[in-house]
């Protein structure tokens, strides 16, 4: 199933955002960048929160974000109440991080993951549906955290 997706990273991650565009669009997805320029120094908080924001809003059925370690990136986009990313280095993190917990964004570091391996990541993402029944209950409390309650 063809997929709109939002791509996002920081400077360092640029050329693994151009490899996986080009690997999304060759697996027949529509694909939106959104930055930054190669060469342009940014950060990642604002490219985690312009992805989050565009997700949420419908702009994108699911995104992938970038940085050097994937870490700063992914914190910054989980900070959004409607998103779920998920920091993975290898392929049954991403297809865990969708059939578990309905997964709307994919984190990688660009600076620990190669090429080949980060698309192994992208496809088991994007070929992974959210198993629902058990799970849904669960997901839906990362969007509503009871921080003043005690656990349920």
């Amino acid at each position: 199933m063809a997929l709109r997706l939002a791509f996002a990273s920081d400077h360092a991650a640029t050329a693994l955002r151009a490899a996986l565009l080009d690997h999304a669009r060759e697996r027949g997805h529509a694909v939106e960048d959104l930055g930054p320029a190669p060469g342009e120094s940014v950060d990642y908080p604002d490219y985690g929160y312009r992805l989050a924001a565009h997700v949420a809003a419908g702009g994108a059925d699911r995104g992938i974000a970038l940085c050097g370690s994937g870490i700063g990136i992914s914190i910054a986009v989980n900070r959004h109440p409607a998103m779920r990313c998920a920091l993975v280095s290898e392929p049954l993190s991403a297809a865990l991080a969708r059939a578990h917990n309905d997964a709307n964004i994919l984190a990688m570091g660009a600076r620990l993951i190669g090429i080949e391996l980060a698309k192994a990541c992208l496809d088991a993402f994007l070929t992974t549906e959210f198993g629902g029944e058990r799970h849904a209950r669960r997901v839906a409390k990362l969007s509503a955290p009871p921080f003043a309650k005690e656990p349920a």
